[in-house]
């Protein structure tokens, strides 16, 4: 019977999709974990690195001329989006084009339409869709996912560094996603440069150090500024990798429960068909055995 062979068909079919999506899960949990110790690992170092960063340009107060604490008026913006080179992930890289259009409309709609707006993107998924829209793209890194480490991170934002030293933007800002949990992602929009002071609820009076300082303050902090803003991108860039695998193993999860609950639904319609199949074929036979007795 047709119906039968069709229903069979897709069974088959959709166990095919089973086995695919839940081994897509067990790639990703691994990665998972891998990803998700790296960022745990840095996250202490980096609070810490910011909160002397923070006392440090505190106390200093406007006294310092580094170029990476210039504030001016505010006419080119650089936007640093970052998302995934893959898809299969949930509203991992949807949630970031969103927040980034978002953005653009709501806090720089000016900027933009004087052409004052520019992203820069991380991830093939947000060059692919910028780039078909009406966006000033200045360039992409979507290679740093392929091998992502410190000295690859490091390369990016030291060109985020310069090209603002240089004054080629007034601000930068990073738009990702911070892991939280293997199901949980904090869409985050934060300002890379200029590099902001220690947010008050964290710059309290028990944090504050009365340090030695040698050599000088000024030195310190003319050091420390470099590479805290090496370490915020880092960090950015690890939340957005664990975010990632962890999006992508709740989504095949999530696909390997709904093909096991259609396989189930399929078989059930299957069993009645064959059952109605099976029927129509004894009242057949009895019918066929009456007709010849008549």
């Amino acid at each position: 019977m047709a119906n039968l062979k069709e229903i069979r068909t897709r069974i088959n079919s959709v166990k095919s999709t089973r086995q695919i999506t839940s081994a897509m899960k067990l790639v990703a949990a691994s990665k998972l974990r891998k990803a998700q110790n790296a960022i745990i690992a840095l996250r202490p170092y980096s609070y810490k690195i910011q909160e002397i960063m923070g006392n440090l340009s505190d106390s200093l107060g406007e006294h310092t001329e580094n170029p990476y604490l210039r504030e001016s008026e505010v006419n080119n913006i650089l936007l640093v989006s970052i998302a995934s080179n893959k898809g299969l992930c949930g509203p991992f890289n949807a949630n970031i084009i969103k927040e980034t259009e978002r953005r653009v409309q709501q806090n720089f709609n000016s900027l933009y339409e004087n052409g004052g707006v520019h992203l820069l993107t991380l991830g093939k998924k947000l060059t692919e869709y910028f780039g078909k829209r009406d966006y000033h793209l200045t360039g992409n890194h979507d290679e740093i996912f392929d091998d992502l480490t410190f000295e690859n991170s490091t390369a990016i934002a030291k060109e985020l560094m310069q090209v603002f030293k240089e004054k080629q933007y007034d601000k930068i800002y990073l738009v990702y996603n911070k892991f939280i949990n293997a199901a949980t992602q904090q869409v985050k929009f934060e300002q890379f440069l200029p590099l902001e002071p220690l947010q008050e609820e964290t710059s309290n009076t028990e944090m504050q150090t009365d340090y030695i300082f040698e050599p000088s303050k000024n030195e310190i902090v003319e050091e420390l500024i470099p590479k805290t803003l090496k370490i915020h991108f880092y960090q950015a860039l690890l939340d957005s990798n664990a975010a990632e695998h962890g999006a992508r193993m709740t989504a095949m999860h999530q696909a390997t429960d709904n093909a096991t609950e259609l396989i189930n639904d399929l078989q059930l319609k299957y069993n009645k068909a064959r059952q109605e199949s099976i029927t129509n074929q004894i009242i057949e036979v009895v019918s066929g055995a009456k007709a010849l007795e008549g």
